[in-house]
């Protein structure tokens, strides 16, 4: 009977070192926002506000990666703590439009200098080429899978 050989070693799917990063950014993440009294959704959705003023919850929802019912959970505990304020839009008094207060862009300026620490220690090994191509790579690999674009 011939002596089956082993499988050569073979270098981990690109899915799974993907989700080795979300998982350790996560943690880094959660660590750097912690002791500023945020979560990682809170901090990611005070991020998006930032860069969208006025977003609905549905909205908020969609750009912070979590579900609506996950959202309002954010939103409650954000807003209890003087984050952000809600009021009903003048064209569509059912939808509700949330912004950064004062204390919201307050917090979020002591997080951010964090985060991008984190994510300069994330990309130190690339070459400065590289680094500055990785965001290009990346929306790419997101607009090709949200579009429903097949390889």
């Amino acid at each position: 009977m011939p002596v089956r050989q082993p499988d050569p070693v073979q270098e981990p799917r690109l899915s799974y070192l993907i989700g080795r990063l979300d998982r350790a950014l996560r943690r880094q993440i959660e660590q750097a926002v912690k002791p500023h009294g945020l979560t990682v959704p809170q901090y990611t959705t005070l991020s998006v506000l930032r860069r969208h003023r006025g977003l609905s919850n549905a909205q908020l929802a969609r750009r912070a990666l979590t579900t609506p019912q996950s959202m309002s959970e954010v939103i409650t505990a954000l807003e209890r703590g003087g984050l952000i304020s809600r009021e009903a839009d003048p064209g569509h008094g059912r939808i509700i439009r949330t912004e950064l207060t004062p204390a919201g862009v307050a917090v979020l300026d002591r997080c951010e200098p964090l985060i991008t620490e984190i994510e300069n220690r994330m990309m130190a090994e690339l070459a400065g080429s590289d680094r500055d191509r990785l965001p290009q790579f990346l929306r790419s690999c997101v607009r090709m899978l949200a579009s429903g674009a097949e390889s």
